[in-house]
């Protein structure tokens, strides 16, 4: 990151302000469109604000491609180096992390973590009851809280595949992959269950080849 000096300067502009006001509220990266249409701007005078915000060392890009044709999307995210504005939660990734390792020196185990998510989705499910199906539902809850899903459908015709192009909880799972992956785990079945009408038939976690998806097929 360039010096302290240079960056507030960057964010002396009240563009490139208001810009890394609304990735640090996100719960994902996001695209260029994205951030211009949340700002009410045209992704034209957005553009040149985000890459020198990158410039200076605020933002990150992230180029995600899902299999379609055409060059990737760039997404943007803020720098772990990016100063605290206040309006960050500091604390609660550290928090985060400190349960993390005390859940694993208690003796917790992924089978404990799995219930755990299983009760935290039945309970998230309650606010979709009148959603058309399970399925849309979940990729719904998905990317309310920052996976970024994508859905395709799988050879059978009869189950929808769900990548997560994006892992909110990704810098614990590399570290903590059984407990925390089994929560994401317990999240999505319990969410599924109690939804009533699918189930989840495949979940693969980081330790799987392709990671991060679930198999989702209609009862």
């Amino acid at each position: 990151m360039e010096s302290r000096l240079d960056v507030l300067k960057t964010l002396g502009d009240n563009t490139r302000h208001a810009i890394y006001l609304e990735l640090a509220r996100a719960v994902r990266p996001l695209s260029t469109a994205e951030v211009a249409e949340a700002l009410g701007l045209h992704a034209n005078t957005v553009r040149p604000h985000l890459e020198r915000m990158r410039e200076v060392g605020l933002v990150e890009l992230a180029a995600e491609s899902r299999g379609g044709v055409g060059r990737p999307q760039h997404r943007y995210f803020l720098s772990p180096d990016a100063p605290s504005l206040g309006i960050e939660p500091p604390m609660m990734p550290v928090l985060a992390g400190m349960l993390v390792r005390l859940a694993e020196q208690v003796g917790a185990s992924g089978a404990d973590a799995l219930e755990v998510g299983r009760d935290q989705g039945r309970a998230e499910a309650h606010r979709y009851r009148s959603a058309p199906s399970c399925i849309e539902a979940l990729v719904t809850e998905l990317d309310r809280t920052g996976f970024d899903p994508s859905v395709t459908a799988a050879d059978d015709g009869e189950t929808a595949i769900i990548d997560f192009a994006h892992c909110p909880f990704r810098a614990l799972a590399e570290h903590h992959t059984e407990v925390v992956c089994s929560l994401h785990r317990g999240l999505v079945e319990g969410f599924v269950d109690a939804m009533g009408d699918a189930e989840v038939t495949d979940f693969r976690t980081l330790a799987h080849r392709p990671a991060c998806q679930v198999a989702v097929s209609a009862r």
